[in-house]
């Protein structure tokens, strides 16, 4: 998910009590992944493809952590087959 994200964008520290994990505030992008579907507990060649947003913390040391994954929505487009995941 982090090799495909795009959208950087900066937040500041908004709270007091993130100054400690991130002292350079927080960093957020825009990222797609697929889940396959099951049928009976066999995997499928189909996917459903959600897009989210990687939150991501900005230590006063320079390190990145990811912190959380928010803003999950599956797209409304119909499932994608196998051989298509294969090229993203």
């Amino acid at each position: 998910m982090l090799a495909i994200a795009t959208e950087k964008r900066f937040n500041p520290n908004k709270k007091d009590r993130h100054s400690s994990d991130a002292g350079k505030g927080w960093y957020y992008y825009t990222t797609r992944f697929a889940l396959p579907i099951y049928d009976n507990e066999i995997k499928t060649d189909v996917y459903n493809i959600y897009s989210a947003c990687l939150l991501v913390n900005c230590t006063a040391f320079g390190k990145f952590y990811l912190y959380d994954l928010v803003d999950i929505k599956r797209e409304a487009s119909t499932p994608l087959k196998n051989y298509i995941i294969a090229e993203w």
